[in-house]
């Protein structure tokens, strides 16, 4: 998909509620790497995946041994997996072309928070942060954990220890933490304030910073192109740091500043390696309500911060620049906010209910025909045209504008995706799942079964008024048991061909057969009945059953 032929005038931020989607609870939402799929866990175990943009079910995930909450779904960097974490203590790995199981895992206590490798096209490994514990390695296929520092301890000989398995303080919940764009490091940000960054592969903090006032972290997010972490803290404040060190190579960026720093050794070390390579960038708060926020995170192209409001009752989402400035509040239900995404390239954002409904907030869009045609004028009323002189004058071939030199014999290609600049990278020539085929949704049973016994209760409240039979049976048609269809005049006219309404016949009186006879014995002729035989003007035969038919006339043609 072009993003540039999307929408040419589209903004940088949403506005309005455009639409939302409803299926069971949902918990918790998030964009593949093109913002074409959503997946959200709902509240009974179940994963669905929405094709985002016909905003219909592509696929639905489901373990019949998990019925509990989804607490948070990531995606693979191609697409091709889905890990998704329950309040089951388990995580578990899903095919998400196939909608079948890859591997599971139980932990000791409950995941909060669960993120695959972002480097690798078939994950294994994951990050999981349980519940008042240090958040974990795991991986999938083996099941072996690796249990990551939550903080570290300085020793009488001055040597950094971590304290493993062990959070300080459990005044939070979890302990955050993340990947960095290629995997290589794990940034967590515990309860005394302090962003560790953590090379995994060997268990070893590599840098301390502490945040200011040393309040609770409670979230941790980089933005897609790594180029700013943000955290939120128990301060109700959100802060955003500038990452120093390079995407790529960042372990050995921590080694040569590790050994420009030879002359410090223990705590002091940690700190200085941790403010060489993050760097605090901007705070964002607001000063008025001083409200705790949830679900932080940055846009697509990492231009926005956004933010929702932690109060009850209120859906409140907050956008600001990364300069710091407020720019838009936008306002929904009175429901709790629980989740936010944005999507990866659109100005779209993705909002979770406590209801479990999602709102999709978009661009309001007005029309300016202006600005497709820059000659265009607006006209409050009409006005009567006056054309040039040589408006309709023959214009010389040679003046004639020379047509462009496409070649329209050139065949088109529909299947090919290009790559988004926002998502291309060296490792691109993967294979990408952009897009499932949507599988038609049957009506529930219980609904069919509703469907039958309405008609079932209309054939019975018909057989009990008059006997059906035949075709009439059939269309759910009471027919008139004395009265029976005749064969003669005008019997084509009260056919129904096409199976539908059944019209009422009724049997002529023996006045009436005779005056058929009568006029078949004469001559062609036109007769018509006396004034006693006329038909009532303001009575029509359906209305009373007893009136003889009348002819009012027999044409010659009979």
């Amino acid at each position: 998909m072009n993003s540039s032929i999307i929408d040419p005038l589209q903004g940088d931020f949403p506005e309005v509620i455009e639409e939302y989607l409803e299926h069971g609870v949902m918990k918790c939402v998030a964009f593949n790497r093109r913002g074409t799929l959503l997946a959200a866990g709902c509240s009974n175990g179940t994963c669905v995946i929405w094709d985002f943009e016909t905003r219909g079910i592509a696929k639905e995930l489901r373990d019949k041994d998990c019925s509990n909450a989804i607490t948070s779904v990531c995606w693979s960097k191609y697409g091709h997996r889905i890990l998704v974490s329950s309040a089951d203590k388990a995580l578990i790995l899903w095919d998400v072309a196939t909608g079948k199981k890859i591997a599971q895992t139980m932990l000791e206590k409950t995941p909060l928070h669960a993120r695959l490798h972002p480097s690798s096209p078939t994950p294994t490994l994951c990050l999981a942060c349980p519940v008042y514990s240090a958040p974990l390695i795991v991986d999938l296929e083996t099941g072996k954990t690796t249990v990551l520092p939550a903080s570290v301890l300085v020793e009488g000989d001055g040597v950094s220890a971590p304290l493993r398995n062990k959070v300080p303080d459990d005044s939070s919940p979890q302990t955050p933490a993340c990947f960095n764009m290629h995997g290589d490091l794990v940034y967590l940000g515990n309860s005394k304030g302090e962003i560790l960054i953590i090379d995994h592969s060997n268990v070893q903090v590599r840098g301390v910073l502490p945040i200011t006032g040393g309040a609770v972290i409670k979230n941790i997010v980089f933005s897609k192109n790594s180029r700013y972490l943000l955290t939120n803290s128990s301060d109700r404040t959100i802060r955003v740091y500038e990452n120093l060190l390079p995407p790529k190579g960042s372990l050995k960026a921590l080694d040569e500043i590790s050994e420009t720093l030879n002359d410090l050794s223990g705590a002091e070390k940690l700190k200085a390696i941790g403010c060489r390579s993050l760097a605090l960038f901007h705070e964002f708060q607001d000063s008025v309500t001083r409200i705790h926020w949830k679900a932080p995170g940055f846009s697509g192209d990492g231009e926005w911060v956004i933010g929702g409001s932690a109060s009850k009752g209120e859906h409140k989402i907050y956008i600001w620049d990364r300069a710091g400035h407020l720019v838009k509040i936008l306002e929904g239900p009175k429901e709790a906010l629980i989740d936010l995404a944005w999507h990866p390239v659109r100005p779209i954002v993705i909002s979770v209910s406590l209801t479990g409904l999602v709102y999709i907030w978009a661009k309001d869009y007005t029309e300016n025909w202006s600005a497709f045609a820059p000659d265009f004028k607006e006209l409050e009323e009409n006005e009567e045209y006056v054309e040039r002189e040589d408006e309709f004058d023959i214009v010389p071939e040679t003046e004639k504008v020379k047509e462009s030199a496409v070649n329209q014999d050139e065949e088109v290609d529909i299947l090919t995706v290009e790559n988004d600049s926002s998502c291309s990278d060296s490792e691109a020539s993967h294979e990408e799942l952009s897009f499932l085929p949507a599988i038609p949704c049957p009506d529930a049973p219980e609904q069919q079964d509703k469907h039958v016994g309405n008609s079932v209760k209309l054939a019975d409240s018909n057989n009990s008024a008059s006997p059906l039979s035949g075709e009439a049976a059939l269309n759910g048609h009471a027919m008139n048991h004395e009265s029976s269809p005749i064969e003669g005049l005008d019997n084509s006219a009260a056919e129904d061909t096409n199976g539908g309404r059944v019209k009422r016949r009724r049997k002529p009186s023996e006045k009436a057969l005779d005056m058929q006879t009568e006029m078949i014995k004469k001559p062609l002729k036109k007769a018509k009945p006396s004034g006693k035989a006329s038909k009532p003007k303001n009575k029509s035969v359906d209305e009373d059953h007893d009136a003889p038919l009348y002819l009012e006339e027999v044409s010659d043609d009979y």
